[in-house]
C-alpha cells in the first residue's frame, strides 16, 4: 500500500494510485472504469472479428500506441496540475526533424543527434512552463501559442522535405523481438517503461505527490514551503523530455524524419488521458489509466478497420467517446463536492 503523507492544508491525493486490492494499488480507482471499458471493447471486436486476437494484430496495436501513448505520459503529468498541453505532437514532429537533418544533412553523429532533438523539446517545455508560471497565461493559450511556434519552425527547418536514409542507430527501436511467434518491436518496450517510471515517480516520490496536491489545491502547497514556480517548470520540461523520447520512438518506427507527423496526436494524447480517468481539473488520475486510455483509442480505430468501417467514423466515436469521459468526471466532481 502507497504511504501518503499530505502537505500541510492538502487534500489528500485521492486513491486513485492507492487503494486497498492489488488491482486499485495497480490501476488506482480512477482507472478500474476505463480498465473495464476496455475490456469490453475487446470483447467485442474480438467476437466481432476473427483476426483481432492474433498476436501480430495485437502487436500492431501496440505499435499503434507508441507515440500517442508516450505523448499522453507527458500530457498526464500537465493535467494533474491542472493545466493542459496543446503543443506536445508540434513539439515531438520539432524533435525529430532535428535529430534526423543534423544526423543525415550536417553529419551530426547520431547519438548527438537525438540528444540534440530530445533537448529541443525539453526547451520548449522550459519556455511552457516559464510562460505559465512567469507570466500567468493560462496553460491553454500558451501551449496554443508554442504549438504555433514548433509547427512553423518544423517546416522552416525541414525545408518542408522528408528525411530518409537514416542511421541504423536510429532506428534500431523499430527493430522488433519475438515472443511465442509474435513480433514486439523494442519501442513498444520503452513505451511501456516509461509508464513504469511515471507510475513509479507519481506514487512512490515526493514530487509526485506534490504534483497531485498542486491540481487539488495550490494554495495548500505554498503554505508548506514547496517552490510552485520551480515544481511547474518542472513538470513542464519532464513533459518536453518524454515528447523528445516519444520524438526518438517515432522516427525509428517510421524511419524517417517527417514533418507532416504528429499533427493530430496532441488531441488523441488529450483523449487517453481523459478516457483514462484524470480529471482535466487536475489532481485525480492514473498514469495507468492513461494506457488504459490510449489503448482503448488504439483498439477502437483497429477494430473498426478491421470491420471495414470508414476511418471517419473513428473519429466520430472517439469524439463522443472524450464528450461521454468528460461528463462523468464533472459528475463525479459535483457528486463529491456535496
Amino acid at each position: 500500500m502507497v504511504e501518503t503523507t499530505p502537505l500541510i492544508g492538502e487534500e489528500e491525493v485521492p486513491e486513485a494510485e492507492a487503494g486497498p486490492s492489488v488491482l486499485t494499488r495497480l490501476f488506482g480507482i480512477s482507472a478500474l472504469g476505463p480498465f473495464v471499458a476496455l475490456l469490453l471493447v475487446g470483447a467485442f471486436f474480438a467476437l466481432n472479428s476473427d483476426r483481432f486476437l492474433t498476436g501480430g494484430n495485437l502487436s500492431l496495436v501496440l505499435q499503434q500506441t507508441i507515440e500517442v501513448g508516450s505523448l499522453a505520459i507527458g500530457q498526464t503529468l500537465v493535467i494533474l496540475t491542472a493545466g493542459i498541453d496543446l503543443s506536445n505532437g508540434a513539439v515531438m514532429a520539432f524533435g525529430s526533424i532535428v535529430m534526423t537533418k543534423l544526423a543525415v544533412n550536417n553529419g551530426v553523429s547520431p547519438i548527438l543527434a537525438i540528444a540534440l532533438g530530445i533537448a529541443a523539446c525539453v526547451a520548449f517545455g522550459i519556455l511552457n512552463g516559464a510562460l505559465v508560471t512567469g507570466i500567468r497565461l493560462p496553460a491553454f493559450i500558451v501551449t496554443l501559442g508554442t504549438l504555433n511556434i514548433a509547427f512553423a519552425l518544423t517546416h522552416i527547418y525541414s525545408g518542408e522535405a522528408t528525411i530518409s536514409g537514416l542511421p541504423s542507430s536510429m532506428t534500431f527501436f523499430g527493430e522488433t523481438f519475438t515472443i511465442g511467434g509474435t513480433a514486439i518491436t523494442y519501442g513498444t518496450v520503452v513505451m511501456l517503461s516509461l509508464y513504469v517510471v511515471a507510475w513509479f515517480i507519481l506514487t512512490q516520490s515526493p514530487v509526485g505527490r506534490h504534483v497531485y496536491a498542486l491540481g487539488n489545491n495550490p494554495e495548500a502547497v505554498r503554505l508548506a514551503g514547496v517552490h510552485i514556480r520551480r515544481l511547474l517548470i518542472g513538470v513542464y520540461a519532464t513533459a518536453g523530455l518524454i515528447y523528445g523520447i516519444a520524438a526518438f520512438l517515432l522516427v525509428a518506427r517510421t524511419q524517417v524524419g517527417d514533418p507532416a507527423a504528429g499533427q493530430s496526436d496532441n488531441l488523441d494524447s488529450i483523449t487517453a488521458v481523459v478516457l483514462g480517468g484524470t480529471s482535466l481539473f487536475g489532481g485525480r488520475g492514473s498514469v495507468i489509466g492513461t494506457l488504459v486510455g490510449a489503448l482503448i483509442v488504439s483498439i477502437i480505430r483497429n477494430g473498426l478497420t478491421l470491420l471495414g468501417v470508414d476511418s471517419i467514423y473513428q473519429v466520430l466515436i472517439t469524439g463522443i467517446l472524450v464528450i461521454v469521459a468528460v461528463a462523468v468526471d464533472q459528475l463525479t466532481r459535483r457528486g463529491s463536492a456535496r
